[in-house]
């Protein structure tokens, strides 16, 4: 009888059966001695490794590091000048906001150097020479980290989109499609802070259309629509830089931020917007003033300091729209100047 000879045991590999990296991944290997360079280089290619940058000192491992953001950097503590501490400090300090993990190499393996590692900025360390199933783990385990902070910044990036696109929903106006009150109130606030930190004038306008209920009642409210459409249309014409913001303030009331803007020039802007109004020459057949639609409005400018608030500027821009009211309709009021678009203060 033939006696089957037992199956033979397979000892495990020092090396990794497969590569650990099946995409794009980029190594920087950082020690002075070029033998040491190119055995971690070997074994990293065996591991799939994509592309591996070599540097000799600290100084050239941070200007590859800045150059070419690797995906992993294996840095030897003992360097010439510099040592691997002070190239890891200066890593860190040249990604803010970023992460790519670091690995420290030594031939001293005591407690003392691994606290340091971390205190600079490490996340692991391996004690030379680095034998190659060892460091097929910690690619391994750092490719998963890796990937988990991509998935992570990818989420955080998909909720800011999406909080950007619920906040467009929440403060537009529905009929108008321009910025309502709740967005008025915000990109106000923030103008302000911007305006204080560059030292900048700010400008807000409340503009009110001229006899609108009687142009409705004559109308009807579905041809109103359509002239608060046609109204608001005009306004987002005028506002032609960035950050210059056409509103609806509410009913038949719109308001206008603008930012960088004098009182001079937003005394300007104001008949350049009247003249706009007059050439566009809207129908208003229940108007006292005349066969078209006007508007009237009221300015306010301040250079903003501690104490300015939107409160404050709608306050006075208002006061501003009330004395242009009283003072006939289809005209800008200046709450600081004191003066209108039309009378100019005649004495």
């Amino acid at each position: 009888m033939t006696v089957n000879a037992p199956p033979a045991i397979e000892l495990p590999s020092v090396r990794a059966p497969t590569p650990v990296v099946h995409y794009h991944f980029t190594v920087l290997v950082v020690d002075d001695q070029r033998s040491v360079r190119a055995a971690l280089a070997a074994e990293l290619q065996h591991a799939g490794v994509s592309r591996i940058l070599e540097a000799a000192s600290a100084e050239e491992a941070l200007a590859q590091f800045k150059a070419h953001r690797p995906d992993l950097v294996l840095l030897d503590i003992r360097l010439p000048g510099h040592d691997g501490y002070w190239a890891a400090q200066q890593m860190r300090e040249a990604e803010p906001g970023e992460w790519t993990p670091i690995i420290f190499l030594s031939g001293l393996d005591n407690e003392l150097d691994v606290w340091r590692g971390i205190e600079v900025g490490g996340d692991d360390y391996l004690v030379k020479p680095v034998k190659p199933i060892v460091l097929t783990a910690k690619l391994r385990a750092m490719r998963r980290l890796l990937d988990m902070r991509r998935r992570l910044v990818q989420l955080s990036d998909d909720l800011h989109q999406a909080n950007e696109r619920l906040n467009a929903l929440v403060e537009s106006d529905s009929l108008t499609g321009l910025v309502n009150r709740r967005g008025l109130d915000r990109i106000l606030h923030n103008e302000i802070l911007s305006a204080r930190r560059e030292g900048q004038p700010l400008t807000l306008m409340l503009c009110d259309i001229d006899h609108f209920k009687p142009y409705n009642d004559h109308c009807g409210h579905l041809q109103g629509d359509a002239c608060l459409r046609e109204v608001a249309q005009l306004l987002q014409r005028v506002c032609m830089r960035p950050r210059d913001v056409a509103t609806r303030y509410g009913g038949e009331e719109f308001a206008l931020i603008l930012p960088n803007t004098p009182r001079s020039g937003a005394m300007t802007f104001a008949r350049a917007l009247g003249q706009m109004l007059k050439t566009q020459a809207i129908a208003h057949p229940a108007s006292p003033l005349g066969p078209h639609l006007t508007i009237s409005g009221g300015i306010t400018t301040c250079l903003p300091d501690d104490s300015s608030n939107a409160e404050s500027m709608l306050m006075r821009a208002d006061q501003a729209l009330y004395a242009a009211k009283a003072q006939g309709r289809n005209r800008f009021f200046s709450f600081e100047m004191q003066m209108d678009t039309i009378e100019q203060r005649q004495p």
